[in-house]
């Protein structure tokens, strides 16, 4: 199965594919989705529309998943990542395959262990879990991580074990 992990921004939207067959992972591809930050709110989000529409149509995932929104101090920025999230999560759905959705708390504790972990931890534990990998950046990476988390989330259900 292939899942896409999508790790939503505004400026710039990480992902990454994994291929996932039992309990073994393969990273496929993953990369960054670019807006310009000039522009105007509605040309952005209809602009990363467009990238994700192409993303999906190239490499067909059978399943994506996205990272919800935290909270930041600003909530203008908060806003604006919310916003990017729904087009993520409706382009995806539009597509026809199924959308999970995780906090990053249980992102990061799927993948390195604990729900505290910084970006730097789960860059190394997705590079570890993900052998060769080259990974564009850091949103790239958190995409991954989505992914992964999607995987396992995926193969619990299907061993009928819940969490």
């Amino acid at each position: 199965m292939i899942i896409l992990g999508l790790d939503p921004g505004l400026g710039t939207t990480g992902w990454g594919l994994i291929e996932a067959e039992g309990n073994r992972l393969r990273h496929v591809a993953n990369g960054q989705l670019k807006t310009d930050p000039a522009a105007p709110l509605a040309r952005s989000l209809a602009h990363l529309a467009d990238q994700l529409d192409a993303l999906l149509a190239d490499r067909c995932p059978h399943a994506a998943a996205v990272e919800e929104v935290f909270v930041n101090t600003n909530p203008q920025s908060t806003l604006k990542l919310g916003q990017a999230r729904g087009v993520a999560i409706m382009t995806a759905a539009r597509s026809g395959i199924d959308v999970g959705e995780y906090a990053p708390t249980l992102v990061k504790k799927a993948v390195v262990g604990t729900g505290k972990a910084d970006k730097a931890q789960v860059h190394a534990m997705v590079a570890r879990l993900l052998p060769g990998a080259t990974i564009a950046g850091p949103d790239a990476a958190d995409a991954l991580a989505v992914a992964i988390t999607h995987a396992h989330h995926l193969a619990s259900r299907r061993a009928g074990i819940t969490r």
